[in-house]
């Protein structure tokens, strides 16, 4: 999707969508000089608008919030790597880290 696709979508402006970008809450790809939107851009978009129209969050809410999302992102994609790392190794060793994971929880945590 295009800027301007991207804008009518969302009912926002230019600018709004300038600063979105510039803040780097947004990371559209960049083809032959034009930016280019992705579904997660659009969820993105919609989060930020969620954020700062309806919940009255300021920018300095929103850099917060969308660092956090960041982080939550790429830890899952760390927790997805570690679960098939774990599912490659023989059935004892995945039987010793489930038996650790158990008591952990027994204990309440780490």
């Amino acid at each position: 999707m295009d800027d301007r696709e991207f804008r009518l979508y969302l009912k926002i402006d230019v600018t709004e969508l300038d600063l979105w970008v510039e803040q780097g809450w947004l990371a559209p790809d960049i083809s032959e000089g034009r930016r280019r939107f992705r579904d997660a851009d659009l969820a993105r978009a919609r989060l930020i608008l969620d954020l700062t129209r309806q919940m009255g969050v300021n920018e300095a809410g929103v850099d917060v919030v969308m660092e956090l999302v960041d982080q939550l992102h790429g830890m899952r994609g760390a927790m997805r790597s570690l679960v098939v790392a774990i599912n490659r190794q023989e059935a004892e060793i995945q039987r010793r880290l489930l038996a650790a994971l158990e008591e952990l929880d027994d204990r309440g945590g780490g």
